[in-house]
């Protein structure tokens, strides 16, 4: 897979992407990852991408031309038309489902918005997908953008040492992932659940599959609605549900 940022702060995204797991998978060449300066296509001696919205208001907005000539520029490098994301507060909500959905692509180009936001015009013409991480402001799109890259990154094969490493976890599977312990047995009095100790993987299974159902039933409620559960588990929540 490989995924292009179009951002104002190139070095920024390069310094969470460059780092840790995922960037190991790009030194690996399991992943690529470009980030390409938005200025590097302003045209004129200041190389200004903003400039003022029509009919007043406070703030500038990110011009049409150097967006659309960043993005030209990419089909014509990679040979292909990617898919292209805007980052915005207007943008549907980042759910793990739409990272399943994105991970499909090959290319993904991702934009990092600014200012007051983009030309409206420059968003008819190339976006694909308007995308929000929730629903409050920050001040540019590179937090979001780096969100977006890591998720979708994550389950590229190869990336994690293991699919079963993303696919037990929070919201992959529809539910709140089951508490997890580590050595040692007790810590300050408190001990490790007995079952996890016991080396019986199908009632480990079992506990882990209550605990889901209970922790997303007291916490994400709303989740359950889409979850894909059994005759089983519907029993187990009726009864954490005192029905």
């Amino acid at each position: 897979m490989r995924i292009d940022i179009i951002t104002l702060f190139p070095e920024m995204c390069e310094a969470v992407m460059g780092e840790s797991i995922i960037g190991r998978a790009r030194k690996k060449g399991i992943l690529e990852v470009e980030c390409h300066q938005l200025r590097d296509f302003a045209f004129d001696k200041h190389k200004r991408v903003d400039d003022t919205t029509y009919g007043g208001g406070m703030g500038m907005l990110m011009k049409a031309e150097p967006i659309a000539l960043c993005f030209e520029n990419l089909c014509k490098t990679i040979g292909k038309r990617p898919y292209f994301v805007y980052m915005s507060p207007k943008g549907r909500t980042l759910t793990q489902a739409k990272i399943k959905e994105l991970a499909q692509h090959e290319n993904i180009t991702i934009l990092c918005g600014h200012y007051e936001g983009v030309d409206q015009r420059v968003l008819d013409e190339y976006v694909d997908e308007e995308i929000s991480i929730g629903d409050y402001v920050l001040t540019g799109g590179e937090l979001p953008a780096l969100v977006l890259a890591d998720a979708v990154s994550r389950t590229v094969p190869g990336v994690l040492s293991d699919d079963v490493c993303f696919e037990d976890e929070s919201h992959f599977n529809g539910l709140l992932e089951y508490p997890q312990y580590t050595k040692p047995a007790v810590w300050r009095d408190k001990e490790v659940p007995e079952v996890l100790l016991s080396g019986h993987h199908a009632n480990i299974e079992k506990w882990r599959r209550e605990k889901s159902l209970e922790i997303t039933l007291e916490r994400r409620p709303d989740m359950l609605e889409n979850a894909q559960l059994t005759d089983s588990d519907r029993k187990i929540i009726d009864k954490l549900s005192g029905k």
